[in-house]
């Protein structure tokens, strides 16, 4: 399966953010989607997402070579600040989410296997979300995306606050997984998206560009 960006772009009022986006994704990889703040990366996933209309061009699924029209269920979005419902408890969200997804899950685990997935210790899975740090509270969000299991997986710097530990933790989970996605990860960090990433591709001066990986200046990028 392929993800196709034809022509795409994007202006706020007289800003130019994304000039004319030309990429094909494809399922098996991680891409890092490498830029300083302000590049257009969140843009960019925004107007994949629907969130935002592009002013210009088109994006697609295409399977067996067979274009398909992108719907909600296909784009799991992992934003870089969690958004999780704070009154209910760990295992509480867990189970309200499996029940409203329930018809598009393809095969429905135990709530424990799902933690013991994400490595969320026995002694939090009750307690209330707003007791969860910054870190369990992200991978909250990104395992109700990964139980949903659409076929393209954005995630906005979701790993720049964590600690190195929970880090680590996210990316062989993402390695494990992306066999059955198209994963594009963004970063401002050169480090993290050289460590986990397949693909690199930049997004800069709203043009997006693939990159060898031994060809980047270290400098540039990181901040």
């Amino acid at each position: 399966m392929q993800l196709v960006i034809e022509h795409l772009k994007k202006k706020f009022e007289k800003k130019e953010v994304l000039k004319d986006i030309c990429f094909t994704f494809e399922q098996g990889k991680i891409y890092g989607l490498l830029g300083r703040n302000g590049a257009g990366k969140t843009t960019l996933f925004n107007c994949i997402n629907e969130d935002l209309d592009v002013d210009e061009g088109e994006f697609y699924l295409v399977d067996n070579n067979k274009k398909n029209t992108i719907k909600p269920e296909d784009i799991g979005y992992v934003l870089s600040t969690p958004n999780v419902p704070e009154f209910l408890t760990g295992r509480e969200f867990l189970k309200f989410f499996i029940e409203i997804n329930q018809d598009r899950i393809k095969k429905v685990k135990s709530t424990d296997e799902y933690f013991d997935f994400m490595k969320i210790d026995e002694e939090d899975r009750d307690k209330l979300l707003k007791d969860y740090s910054h870190g369990m509270k992200n991978k909250m969000q990104m395992l109700v995306n990964i139980i949903a299991d659409p076929n393209v997986l954005l995630f906005d710097e979701p790993l720049t606050s964590l600690d190195i530990v929970v880090q680590e933790e996210m990316k062989q989970m993402l390695r494990e997984i992306k066999k059955d996605h198209i994963i594009i990860f963004s970063t401002h960090i050169m480090e993290l998206a050289l460590d986990l990433c397949d693909e690199i591709v930049i997004l800069n001066k709203g043009v997006l560009e693939e990159v060898n990986k031994e060809n980047l200046d270290n400098k540039k990028f990181t901040q």
